[in-house]
């Protein structure tokens, strides 16, 4: 069944709300995390490293691509063009204690490149404060931090803190999600949207749509856009649970036309 125009046009308003337009870019300057909560037992850097004999718990720096954001041609002109954006520490976490030695110059990236978008995701919002540049301010309008939230637990010890943090562009991610979550005392004006998504992996845990809907339907009463970012793994719905391979569980995401803008 083919979308309608305005299907569309609401999902690629939500993906906007996280990555803008322009060239998208994969950056991750250093790699490897350690395992914190709930959401990490699973984890896909780990899956992905074992797969190569490595251990994922070693944090290294990137050198190679480290300096990606402002590195440059033959020409003295930057390799990505203005628009572009960056999803940073996507095999980490940008907060992790283990970076503090470098997390500064690729703080001074990120202010450089204010014509570029960077967009990270964190478990470890409690590090916030001893991790911001002196010039944070408010927050760079070119940077976008999310938090992880995979379920009530961890929604009610890193949300408040969340809230109360100088951030310009603010985002909650359930993913993976692994039960209801009442997120309704969170989803103030400033969240600009929540992604929701399962588990992967051939030991996911199952994701019930009823727990996607219900995050759903408090996301349009606050008024908060939501993506249905994947399936997962392991989908129960109408009491059946569906094995999803990982290159369709996005398909099957965008295919529930579920997404809501908030037109904020």
């Amino acid at each position: 069944m083919q979308k309608s125009v305005r299907e569309v046009t609401d999902r690629k308003r939500i993906n906007l709300c996280i990555c803008g337009r322009g060239e998208k870019m994969k950056w991750n300057p250093w790699h490897g995390c350690h395992k914190l909560s709930e959401g990490c037992r699973h984890c896909y850097v780990y899956r992905m490293d074992s797969r190569h004999e490595k251990d994922a718990s070693e944090v290294k720096k990137n050198i190679s691509s480290f300096r990606e954001p402002v590195s440059k041609n033959r020409k003295g002109e930057y390799k990505h063009p203005s628009g572009t954006t960056f999803y940073t520490c996507f095999t980490s976490d940008f907060f992790l204690e283990d970076a503090d030695e470098w997390r500064k110059e690729a703080w001074s990236f990120m202010k450089e490149r204010s014509d570029c978008r960077f967009f990270f995701i964190t478990k470890r919002i409690d590090h916030f404060e001893k991790c911001i540049p002196e010039d944070w301010g408010n927050g760079y309008d070119n940077v976008m931090i999310a938090v992880t939230t995979e379920n009530q637990k961890m929604a009610d010890y890193r949300l408040p803190i969340y809230s109360k943090l100088p951030i310009k562009h603010k985002g909650i991610m359930c993913e993976p999600l692994l039960e209801g979550i009442d997120l309704t005392k969170y989803l103030t004006p400033e969240i600009e949207v929540v992604s929701v998504g399962g588990e992967s992996g051939s030991e996911a845990r199952i994701c019930n749509y009823e727990w996607i809907l219900d995050i759903r339907n408090q996301c349009i009463a606050a008024n908060v856009s939501f993506d249905f970012h994947q399936t997962g793994a392991k989908l129960l719905k109408d009491g059946k649970i569906y094995c999803i391979p990982k290159a369709k569980q996005g398909v099957q995401a965008a295919k529930a036309c579920i997404d809501f803008n908030s037109n904020k």
